[in-house]
């Protein structure tokens, strides 16, 4: 197949037509535009649950991963009829976005012909943008730590966690560090979850002090310590989403886990290659996560006991 041909997609009930099909976009690998697109067929239930009804943001890559990355938030126009998307507002510049809105697999499709090849979702859904239902723990390494502190930490904040009551659902992010998922009543606005995110941070930094970092500043980090990321429950924050494809050469994914794989888990396995398989085997291991929604109300108090300012 040329890089020029296009194919047409059967997705549900939609045809979605692919261009360039054959652009390699994942040169260490040799991965085209079509294998990412039969990729997320592979991953479709997934990937809609990770993105469903939520603002997402694109990442996309026109030439491949090697070449430019495009932030794109607005749906371009000339988009099909039955694409969902969501206004979304900015008050810093008083501006508004129609946002790609994900109901159905095939507006995933969709995106992957408008090259898109990570999806960044909002924490909050489209019936209340400015209230999220997802607290998201982002454990990210600092450029001396490694994979091992990171599952050292995870382990704290699954403690952490059970003691609270609440369940958190595990991922690799598709680099170099790990996403746990809490659901949370919608009843806080971002600065109140970012609050309490905060609040977790540094009760796991209390009981793993020398893995864990909370400073503000990337100055004042430990390089070898683990960063508990808590702005990144802030307004228009995004990570990318569960099955997403990440922008790299290697064309990993961000995979969901079970908490018993977390010592035996390699991120750099978990690709476009081998999460097809992994998928159909296990299934999505995040299909729980809408069942429970939790309150942030102890996690508020800790902020409050803690004098944290936000």
């Amino acid at each position: 197949m040329g890089t020029d041909d296009a194919v047409e997609l059967d997705v549900g009930d939609r045809t979605v037509r692919l261009t360039h099909p054959g652009r390699v976009y994942f040169p260490a690998r040799g991965e085209t535009k079509l294998d990412l697109a039969r990729y997320y067929l592979a991953v479709g239930e997934g990937i809609v649950r990770a993105l469903y009804e939520r603002p997402c943001m694109m990442h996309r890559f026109p030439t491949g991963v090697s070449g430019e990355k495009v932030h794109q938030k607005r749906v371009p126009r000339g988009a099909p009829s039955w694409l969902d998307t969501v206004r979304v507002h900015f008050p810093r510049y008083n501006r508004t976005a129609d946002e790609l809105c994900v109901t159905e697999l095939a507006h995933v499709i969709w995106a992957v012909q408008m090259s898109t090849v990570e999806f960044h979702p909002w924490n909050s859904r489209r019936a209340d943008t400015e209230h999220p239902d997802e607290w998201r723990i982002d454990l990210d390494p600092m450029p001396e730590s490694g994979f091992g502190a990171v599952r050292r930490v995870a382990h704290v904040a699954h403690e952490v966690l059970e003691e609270l009551g609440m369940r958190g659902w595990p991922k690799t992010s598709g680099g170099r560090g790990l996403h746990i998922l809490v659901r949370i009543e919608p009843r806080w606005d971002f600065a109140r979850v970012r609050r309490a995110a905060h609040a977790f941070a540094v009760e796991v930094e209390r009981r793993a002090p020398k893995d864990v970092t909370t400073a503000w500043w990337r100055r004042d980090r430990d390089p070898a310590a683990v960063f508990v990321d808590f702005n990144q429950n802030a307004r228009d924050h995004t990570i990318a989403a569960a099955y997403s494809v990440r922008g790299v050469p290697e064309a990993t994914v961000s995979t969901p886990l079970r908490w018993d794989e977390i010592d035996d888990v390699e991120p750099g396995d978990c690709t476009i290659a081998t999460v097809p398989s992994r998928f159909a085997e296990v299934g999505d291991l995040h299909k729980g996560i809408d069942d429970v929604a939790y309150s942030l109300e102890t996690l508020l108090d800790w902020a409050d006991r803690d004098g944290l300012d936000s």
